[in-house]
């Protein structure tokens, strides 16, 4: 009886329990309201907003046991652009018109157990209509579990296979079920995703584990009734959020937002009219994209005849940017590359035939192509250079570009290696580098898109490597695996593991530069698949027989792969035992530099560096930085996810000076994206080699002394082998090697002959000629900075795009003409170098150069048929104009430049930034709905900056009467908040005009230079007299003087430098008094120093060169003699500025003097507008351990001076140097910031270790001595008023060759100017013209 009673409760309880299932009755249509939008903009309300949205009724059907009819009854689509929430959506009637037709075709799907499967459509229904389609499917793919209240799965979408969690609740009164469904978009298999521009950056999963720049969360709530099949979907609502930000989400972010609603209104018996059309299958739930990658969120374009609307861009551009750049024809560029983005190949090849023969046409045509980046574009490309319609510039650029710009896909590959592998290709061999680099880098890109993608694509090169190996041919060796570490691809690892030694046979004969290009090439490959390059990297690290350069080369590519701490332990174990100092000075640099690390997606590798550097001995942190070293230093912000970062690596090789290879890298890290920007490396393999012969290559010889064999050898490159390449360097940018060149010695042949030999000549001769006809151009360059795109589908259905474009037209108009009298000959080669001195050369030119550039980010809805999106604009556009006549009169020795007033546009330079809401529809273009983000401020609103200026300030340029103007206006939303945003959200501008002032007009500015000082005119010898005459008693008093203080002076004893410093206060530290003083001072402070004693001038620094200036020709004596060098010879040179008004001349004087018996220079300033006031500067060397110089200035120079000296010497038996300030009379200001760099120094020396202490030191002068106790320290004590410093035995990096008697062996010998005639001789031999 149990037993049946229990059998009894379970079949009841069975009997009540809901099916979770959505049910649609077959024979009944299920009528629902429908209404989806999509609205952008900043979060908060109050301010701009764009979006769109559609409305409907959708009736349902069950056509069969799995299939259904949707179908759409009175659809409506809408406009917004207005300040949300108070505006309204207005409708795009004539939108929804000319969509009707398609909006209400029905379609069809598989539904089964709740999940969508394959979508069914006619031909004639767009993918933009259909995904409209597809966001009303997705509310009912619905996963329901009969067993589970709460769990999560990944769920199919159209965002792609998402994280998806479910709760279901029921409610028992009144028998409905709840559910709710939130999914994680950033969490997404299969993620529906179109991106541009960011082909070669990487993905940097660590910068965004705290902050993400772009979040995604979609949450849907269902309310659902019981039936007798399952539940029915009565209502549903979604709620979808997209939000960006480059930096801290903190003070907002750009955000989309979806919502959707879904009411059951009725059910009826009515079947739905079925459409007579073919239906297809149009795939699944999934997001189709369509155009979205050819139009562009800043314009929309109704393209109905491409060939003839790009004509019509192509001729606005070129007859508007002749005299200057217009504003907007960045914009206009952006236009002409969208239009040949949507035109065939037949469009661009008619536009091509029509205006070729049209410079400025042809130019605009040339820089837009490559930027199209379609198919068609990078066909036409191909087809004009095989045809040779390109000059060598223009195909350069245009394959250089298009290469890399272009979109990858099968098609554009295959594309790319005809045209690496075709015969024309093949006879510019140049060119066909360029080529083939782009080829793996096109690669590179579609398997950044396409994961899975085949190795096939790379099998041309793989076959080219092969052969070449077969060959031997060395370079073509070294271009396929360029080529290859651009693609990146894993499966190019085994061609290329072959080449390397110890992993094939062929590797070990390979020479050194292809060992090396092989190792560089696994770099790329190690970004994808660490795991596989690891062990190839380490074997290649460990392998002791290697050459030290490839074992560093594989020491850069390990950790390319971001060891682990085992691994780096494994490497820092090696280095114990490791017998090269190269390789151990760089491997362990590498490691230190990486403890201090700060960017998130090294983190774990810092980690293990710091583990490492504690397993090395110290003694490696003491090798010289001469050794092989590696650099790395970078700066992350975590709040602003911005980051920086720079690697070097210096390759050397122990025998000579001279470093194996110099790479240099730059990183940047931005929005959870990480790029190497770029990179350059330098190899010296082939020169060293040649330099291993000399005497540079002796080991035993100190640095200094390598350095001097290097240079003789470096001079003498004629006798180095013309086999093997002396040089090679290379350019990457964003992880791409872009440009290489290999230099040897036929390579620095025929440069050297091609610029001596008549073609350079003849270019010459047709320059002079252009000039003096007259030469009056006019030139333009567009380019597109930045086109950074993101594509992501919504909820509704409609695509948001977050996009970046930056794009700036150059242009100059120019106008130049000379005259030169006499006429050169005809043959100007002819003309000797006597005929040159005595012409005169006259030019004029005009130039009125101009640049306008435009910036958008953009954030919105992006189709072919309605575009809503927020963006920032920004403007800046410049003219500068110029006029300038210059004359070279030669015979005189006179060069005049003068700067003529140009007519000036009303402003110079604009800039403009704005933030606005706009939409727009295919159907009604002139209707564009424009609306700025920030709302007009409210009467009553008092915020702490106003929420609108507008502010003009004007100034004068005194003497030249020029006048500027700026004009700023801004209107912003701060009046909401403090929100940073708030300030940065309305319009700002900026406009700067220069014109004429007030009073005397400028006329022009003169530069004139004489050359010739003999002939100088008599004005300017009159002009710049320094002092007037002395009366006839005071040349007598100096004279006896002069003649007192020469004999005193020429009786002096050098021996003791001690006593000289006594005998003068001019050339000692402090009198005898003062040094007993300061010693006393220097016990106290418990370090005591000796007295400087400065070199003889006949010890050895001097004794190579005798200075002819007597022993007494200090500064001052020689003053004594000669104040005024002007008044006795005539100047080295001199050089004259005026500004010449209607009234006067401003202006100033410079004038250089060179007493050469006395080692003398003179250099004197003064003003034209004040022949008192005058800047004099007066330096001697009157021995070669020995310069001074005096500096003073204003009335006569007589207000203010200043003495600066230098001497060397011996301090405490230590070579030495000390450098001298003294002052008659400074400013006030230079002695207050003295005093308070005395308190500085004074609080924070202690900290830094230095000795200070009081001490009676002169109270106008400073003096600093710094001495070399030994080869690798120093000491440094400085003497300051009031104050004395020291700081002793500091470590150098590097050891210094001076002796300890001052002397420099290395160069006793070394004549630098003995070297360079030789070499002079030589290229005279050759028949060059020195």
């Amino acid at each position: 009886m149990r037993a049946v009673v229990l059998a009894l409760t379970v079949a009841l309880v069975a009997s009540h329990q809901i099916n979770l299932v959505p049910d649609f009755a077959a024979g009944k249509t299920y009528v629902y309201k429908y209404e989806g939008q999509v609205l952008g903009g900043l979060p908060q309300e109050g301010l701009g907003k764009a979006g769109v949205k559609v409305s409907s009724k959708v009736f349902l059907r069950a056509e069969a046991r799995n299939t259904f009819v949707l179908k759409l009854a009175d659809p409506q689509l809408y406009e917004y652009t207005g300040i949300y929430p108070g505006d309204r959506f207005a409708p795009a009637s004539k939108l929804t018109a000319a969509l009707n037709a398609q909006l209400a075709t029905p379609i069809k799907f598989e539904y089964a157990n709740g999940a969508v499967g394959k979508v069914f459509a006619p031909a004639g229904v767009s993918a933009t209509v259909l995904n409209l389609h597809r966001g009303i499917l997705n509310i009912l793919q619905l996963n329901l579990k009969n067993t589970q209240n709460v769990y999560e799965m990944h769920e199919a979408g159209p965002h792609g296979i998402c994280k998806t969690h479910y709760m279901i609740t029921e409610d028992v009164k009144t028998h409905q079920i709840t559910l709710t469904k939130s999914k994680d978009l950033t969490n997404c298999h299969e993620r529906v995703m179109k991106d541009a521009g960011m082909a070669h950056a990487e993905k940097c999963a660590e910068c965004q584990q705290r902050l993400q720049s772009l979040t995604g969360t979609a949450t849907y709530s269902y309310t659902m009734k019981p039936t007798d099949a399952g539940v029915q979907v009565s209502e549903a609502t979604v709620d979808e959020v997209h939000q960006f930000s480059p930096f801290n989400t903190m003070t907002g972010a750009a955000q989309m937002r979806a919502k959707q609603t879904l009411t059951l209104m009725e059910v009826q018996g009515t079947p739905i009219a079925p459409d007579n059309a073919q239906y297809s299958a149009r795939g699944s739930l999934k997001y189709e994209f369509g155009t979205e990658l050819l139009q562009t969120p800043i314009q929309l374009l109704k393209i109905s005849n491409a060939e003839a609307q790009t004509a019509e861009v192509l001729q606005h551009l070129a007859a508007n940017n002749v005299a200057t750049v217009h504003e907007d024809a960045p914009l206009k560029f952006l236009q002409l590359v969208q239009l040949m983005r949507a035109a065939t190949f037949e469009n661009i090849q008619a536009i091509w035939d029509q205006y070729k023969t049209k410079p400025l046409h042809r130019r605009w045509i040339l820089d837009a192509a490559p930027v199209v980046g379609t198919p068609a574009a990078l066909r036409f490309i191909k087809e004009k250079f095989q045809a040779g319609e390109f000059s060598a510039p223009e195909f350069t650029q245009a394959l250089l570009l298009g290469l890399h710009l272009a979109t990858a896909d099968p098609a554009a590959i295959q594309q790319a290696a005809s045209l690496a592998l075709s015969p024309k290709t093949k006879a510019i061999p140049a060119l066909r580098e360029v080529i083939m680099l782009g080829y793996g880098s096109m690669v590179a890109k579609y398997c950044a898109e396409v994961p899975t993608c085949s190795a096939d694509h790379l099998k041309p090169v793989h076959d080219h490597a092969a052969e070449a190996v077969a060959k031997g041919e060395m370079s073509e060796i070294s271009l396929a695996l360029k080529v290859l570490g651009n693609a990146g691809h894993p499966a190019s690892l085994k061609p290329i593991m072959k080449l390397l030694p110890g992993f094939g046979s062929a590797g070990a004969a390979m020479p050194m530069k292809v060992q090396v290009d092989a190792i560089l090439a696994l770099r790329n490959i190690a970004k994808k698949e660490p795991k596989l390059v690891q062990p190839v990297a380490l074997q290649l690290f460990m392998d002791k027989s290697l050459h030290p350069e490839a074992r560093m080369v594989a020491c850069i590519a390990l950790f390319e792969t971001k060891p682990s701490a085992a691994l780096m332990s494994t490497v820092a174990g090696a280095m114990e035992k490791e017998p090269s100092k190269e390789v151990a000075s760089f491997a362990y640099s590498y490691i230190k530099s990486l403890t201090r690390s700060m960017a998130p997606d090294l983190v774990n590798v810092a980690a293990a560096a710091n583990v490492a550097v504690r397993i090395l001995s110290p003694k490696l942190d003491r090798l010289s930085y001469f050794s092989s070293t590696a650099f790395h230093l970078d700066l992350y912000v975590s709040p602003l996810m911005v980051g920086a970062a720079g690697t070097a690596f210096i390759i050397n090789d122990a025998a000579t000076i001279m470093p194996r290879a110099i790479v240099a890298k730059a990183r940047a890290y931005l929005a959870g994206a990480a790029a190497d920007v770029l990179e350059v490396g330098v190899r010296t393999e082939g020169l060293q080699e040649a330099l291993q012969g000399t005497p540079a290559a002796d080991e035993n010889a100190d640095r200094m002394t390598k350095i001097k064999h290097t240079l003789k050898a470096l001079m003498n490159w004629k006798a180095m082998p013309a086999s093997k390449p002396l040089g090679s360097i290379y350019v990457k940018a964003f992880g791409q090697e872009v440009a290489f060149a290999n230099i040897d010695k036929t390579f620095i042949d025929n440069a050297i002959e091609k610029a001596a030999k008549p073609r350079a000549l003849e270019l010459l001769k047709e320059a002079v000629k252009a000039l003096q006809a007259g030469i009056a151009f006019q030139y333009a360059k567009p380019v597109l900075a930045a086109e950074v795109r993101r594509i992501l589908p919504t909820a509704v259905g409609v695509p948001m795009e977050l996009g970046v474009y930056s794009a700036a037209v150059a242009g100059a108009a120019v106008n130049v003409k000379a005259t030169i009298t006499p006429p050169l000959p005809e043959n100007l080669e002819t003309a000797t170098l006597d005929q040159l001195r005595k012409t005169d050369f006259e030019l004029q030119a005009e130039a009125r150069p101009s640049v306008a550039m435009q910036n958008f980010a953009v954030i919105g809805v992006n189709t072919a048929l309605i575009q809503a999106a927020v963006m920032a604009k920004g403007k800046i556009h410049t003219v500068a104009p110029g006029k300038v006549a210059a004359r070279a009169d030669l015979p005189r020795g006179n060069i005049k430049v003068q700067i003529l007033p140009a007519t000036a546009p009303d402003h110079v330079a604009a800039a403009s930034f704005e933030t606005l809401a706009a939409a727009r529809n295919i159907e009604d273009h002139p209707a564009e709905r424009v609306a700025s983000l920030a709302p007009a401020a409210p009467y009553s609103a008092q915020p702490l900056i106003p929420a609108a200026i507008q502010k003009s300030l004007c100034g004068t340029a005194p003497y030249f009467h020029v006048k500027g103007c700026i004009e700023v206006g801004t209107r912003h939303a701060g009046f909401m908040g403090y929100n940073p945003l708030y300030y940065l959200v309305g319009q700002h501008s900026a406009r700067i005009s220069v014109g004429r002032g007030d009073g005397p007009a400028l006329e022009r500015v003169e530069f004139e230079v004489h050359i010739a000082p003999e002939k100088a005119p008599e004005k300017f010898v009159r002009e710049t007299n320094l002092a007037e005459a002395e009366t006839q008693e005071e040349n007598i008093i100096l004279l006896k003087l002069r003649e007192y203080l020469e004999a005193g002076l020429k009786n002096m004893n050098y021996t003791s430098s001690r006593s000289a410093s006594s005998s003068s206060s001019r050339s000692s530290m402090s009198s005898s008094s003062s040094q007993s003083s300061s010693s006393a001072h220097m016990s106290r402070a418990n370090f005591t120093y000796g007295p400087f004693e400065k070199f003889h001038k006949n010890r050895y620094l001097a004794s190579q060169r005798t200075s002819k200036a007597s022993s007494a020709s200090s500064i001052e004596a020689l003053q004594r003699q000669a104040k005024l060098l002007g008044d006795a010879i005539p100047p080295a040179f001199a050089i004259i500025a005026h500004a010449v008004r209607s009234d006067r001349k401003l202006g100033y004087q410079f004038a250089a003097y060179l007493d050469k018996p006395n080692a003398r220079a003179q250099l004197v300033l003064s003003s034209a507008s004040n022949e008192k006031w005058k800047l004099c500067a007066d330096g001697v060397l009157p021995s070669m351990h020995k310069a001074s110089a005096k500096v003073g200035w204003g009335s006569e120079c007589q207000e203010l001076s200043a003495t600066i000296k230098a001497e060397t010497g011996l301090h405490e038996s230590s070579p030495a140097a000390r450098f001298e300030l003294e002052w008659d009379n400074v400013p006030t200001l230079v002695t207050l910031a003295a005093m308070y760099a005395k308190r500085y120094i004074s609080k924070t020396a202690r900290l830094a270790g230095i000795a200070v202490n009081r001490a009676e030191n002169k109270a106008n002068g400073i003096a600093l001595i710094v001495a070399l106790p030994t080869k690798k320290s120093v000491n440094v004590i400085m003497k300051a008023p009031m104050m004395t410093a020291a700081k002793t035995d500091m470590s150098l990096p590097v050891a210094l060759p001076v002796e300890k008697d001052g002397s420099i062996p290395a160069l006793q010998n070394l004549d630098i100017r003995a070297i360079i005639e030789k070499w002079l001789n030589d290229l005279k031999a050759q028949n060059w013209e020195i």
